[in-house]
């Protein structure tokens, strides 16, 4: 084994999702609102575009399929306002950091890897642009460039859990099964890599388990129980 994927949240960076998610839509509101956009159509648009997202077949990327259904369910003028989402991302979501406080083991965990010559990949669930992911990277504290790879929806066809999404990261990293741990925080997202071969260790600190399933047959344990494991492990 010489590379390690990171689900980031929830597990590199501590999320309640409820309080993430009931942020980040205000935020948009109060963002698109002034503009003449109807929040609750706004926000409406949003979801229908993140569940179409996450049946993506591969056919284009996530970003394409979200703008097609977004543009079909608000219409085709909303493809004019595209850049000021894009500023929208690099700006105003950055201040949403506020209510986050990051672990400072995410580091530890990231740079003890790197010092043993792990490869890295954040493979985030990719639902949103590359630089929301970045400032999620950021308010965990983690160094984006000690990743070989940032999974985004500008360059991704699939999305977790289908397999197709893991298999794209491996092809990315030029990668076997075999080489690999996912560390995560969702039993159904993350550790489903397990059928493809992939290893796993599963983060219980914000432990999602929705279908209450038997986590004993994962390596898991919090984050310093992760660290601890991650020492041991020998230099590539």
């Amino acid at each position: 084994m010489n590379t390690v994927l990171f689900d980031l949240d929830g597990t590199l960076l501590p999320m309640d999702q409820e309080i993430f998610i009931n942020s980040y839509m205000e935020a948009i509101a109060r963002k698109f609102a002034p503009m003449g956009f109807e929040p609750k159509s706004l926000m409406k648009a949003i979801w229908i575009g993140t569940e179409d997202m996450v049946k993506n077949d591969g056919s284009m990327t996530n970003e394409e399929r979200f703008w097609k259904i977004f543009a079909d369910v608000l219409g085709k003028d909303i493809i004019e306002k595209k850049p000021y989402f894009d500023e929208f991302y690099k700006n105003e979501f950055k201040e949403l950091g506020k209510i986050f406080t990051p672990n400072p083991m995410a580091a530890k965990c990231i740079d003890t890897l790197k010092e043993k010559g792990y490869t890295l990949a954040a493979a985030t669930n990719p639902l949103f642009p590359r630089a929301a992911t970045l400032a999620r990277m950021e308010w965990a504290r983690v160094n984006p460039e000690s990743f070989e790879l940032i999974t985004s929806y500008e360059k991704s066809c699939f999305c977790k859990p289908n397999l197709n999404y893991y298999r794209e990261v491996l092809d990315k990293l030029g990668k076997k099964p075999e080489e690999c741990m996912m560390v995560g925080n969702d039993v159904a997202e993350d550790m489903c890599v397990s059928e493809l071969g992939i290893d796993t260790y599963l983060l219980t600190d914000t432990l999602i388990n929705k279908d209450e399933k038997d986590v004993s047959q994962f390596k898991n344990g919090d984050f310093a129980a992760l660290y601890d494991y991650l020492k041991l492990l020998p230099e590539v």
